[in-house]
């Protein structure tokens, strides 16, 4: 909507992005991260800082999302609206910070979980970025937070587009012709609450309009859903058992990190016939077997993940979140690895079929009259009231996979090595694993509330395990059945009466 009077362009926020918004407290921050190393140019006798930040000064216009920032509604009756900001302070946006001795991985991932658990200032545009110092000559570090009311995984891999580049020479952007325009002056009161009744009453038509659509495509997924045996989609539709992953949390944050082989992982899908997605969770089941027997002890129910699924349709660019959350049983019951992943696929296929079948339902926003004061209530009140510890879980933890780009990226001309993804843990949810695929490899990021578990670096060190484990058993189950197919041409070519071909 854009008012008259010159004021600023007032854009609001979906249902969704706002829910993230309301949802957030001191304890659970409502950000999304990641963190790199960068390799810095040989000879490099720079200051990355400095470099970094007058190449944001050139990006701002590239991602509107970097300038936008939050225009409260009267008495917060509704959802704030975005509003442009043209005055952003790139000195507070963009800080510099220093690892303590060593600098090795262990404190690049501390620093990362503390800046992790601080809350991002509402009346600036909502991201901010730290160049690390601190690590071994040659590398720099670098952390970037955004709130999750402004984009998701995806449009996350699009806002990278446009702060790195794809050659270490930097791209400039191009220079804006004609006379700089003055600053529309802000929208009063009486224009924020025109676009948020303006927004919630087409949201309303909208929803009566596709009332009926959504009430056969619902008695449809009822009355085909798979039923609860083996394979089923009954499996995932279960509570998970209680676990030290599921209490309530505070605002302290730890964070691990691990990159994996993307070609390894993709032979280990090809050999099983699953997906990749279908190996990752696999994976995490069995880092999470090895870290539950530390901790409590691995509980005969298997765990729940919650797996975010993007409703973003091809070719979407925009900035804002597109997706809703299936549950996905891990089998953390079986203990051996094949089975497991074998189980896990067929889970996650069956729901993988119901999400592709409830996509066209899901919405992604909706009427927000009221419901600051209701969600932001309801979530101060569960932490407060230790619910989360007491409750059966409907999930265990998140798992995320979010695509990301396959060459390699640069920033000032340093070439960036790692991409770990950092997101969100909630009150009875200690714990999500988020994985983005870059240049050949799997970046694995443990996000942790500290109160669930303590060592973020346990589970690093376990999904290795779990890794070797899963690559050495499929070795031998592929030297078996070449084992078996040379033993039957051997009984075939001498019940022939012909000599067995060489070996």
């Amino acid at each position: 909507m854009t008012p008259a009077g010159g004021a600023t362009e007032i854009l609001p926020l979906s249902g969704l992005d706002g829910a993230f918004l309301h949802l957030e407290t001191p304890a659970t921050p409502m950000h999304v991260a990641s963190l790199h190393r960068f390799e810095l140019p040989a000879g490099w006798r720079g200051d990355f800082h400095a470099e970094i930040k007058r190449l944001m000064a050139g990006r701002l216009r590239l991602a509107p999302v970097l300038t936008r920032r939050l225009a409260p509604m009267p008495l917060q009756f509704a959802n704030p609206a975005w509003i442009e900001d043209r005055t952003v302070d790139l000195d507070w946006h963009v800080q510099r910070v220093t690892l303590r001795a060593p600098g090795g991985q262990a404190e690049l991932e501390d620093m990362a979980a503390h800046l992790h658990g601080e809350l991002l200032d509402r009346t600036r545009p909502l991201w901010r970025l730290f160049v690390i110092d601190g690590l071994p000559p040659g590398q720099a570090g670098y952390y970037i937070k955004v709130h999750h009311a402004v984009l998701d995984g995806q449009a996350g891999v699009l806002l990278a587009r446009a702060l790195f580049d794809l050659a270490p020479r930097a791209r400039r952007p191009r220079a804006a012709r004609g006379a700089v325009e003055p600053a529309p002056a802000e929208p009063g009161m009486a224009e924020l609450a025109a676009a948020a009744l303006e927004h919630d009453a087409g949201q309303f038509v909208k929803f009566v309009r596709h009332l009926p659509d959504v009430l056969r495509t619902l008695g449809g997924l009822v009355g085909g859903g798979a039923g609860p045996g083996k394979g089923g989609l009954g499996q995932n539709f279960a509570f998970g058992p209680r676990t030290a992953l599921n209490v309530p949390i505070s605002h302290r944050r730890g964070f691990a990190a691990h990159s994996l082989p993307l070609a390894v992982l993709k032979e280990l899908a090809a050999a099983h016939e699953a997906k990749l997605n279908d190996v990752v969770l696999a994976l995490a089941s069995g880092a999470l077997r090895r870290w539950l027997a530390r901790h409590g002890g691995i509980p005969a129910r298997p765990l729940i993940a919650a797996m975010p699924i993007s409703l973003r349709a091809p070719g979407n660019t925009e900035y804002t979140t597109q997706a809703t959350m299936s549950l996905v049983n891990l089998h953390t019951d079986l203990a051996d690895p094949v089975r497991r992943l074998h189980a896990i696929r067929d889970a996650a296929g069956a729901m993988k079929a119901f999400a592709g079948r409830a996509r066209g339902i899901v919405p992604t926003d909706f009427p927000s009259i009221t419901m600051p004061w209701v969600l932001h209530g309801l979530a101060l009140a569960y932490g407060r009231s230790g619910l989360a510890g007491a409750v059966p879980p409907i999930a265990n933890l998140v798992i995320s996979n979010v695509p990301g780009p396959q060459v390699p990226l640069y920033a000032a001309g340093a070439r960036m090595c790692s991409y770990w993804p950092l997101s969100i843990v909630e009150h009875g949810l200690g714990l999500n694993l988020t994985v983005m695929s870059y240049a050949g490899t799997l970046g694995f990021g443990f996000t942790t509330a500290r109160d669930a578990v303590p060592d973020a670096a346990e589970l690093s060190g376990a999904l290795e395990v779990a890794f070797a484990e899963l690559v050495r058993v499929t070795e031998r189950r592929a030297q078996r059945a070449a084992a078996a197919t040379r033993r039957g041409r051997r009984a075939a070519a001498s019940a022939g009466g012909a000599p067995a071909r060489p070996t």
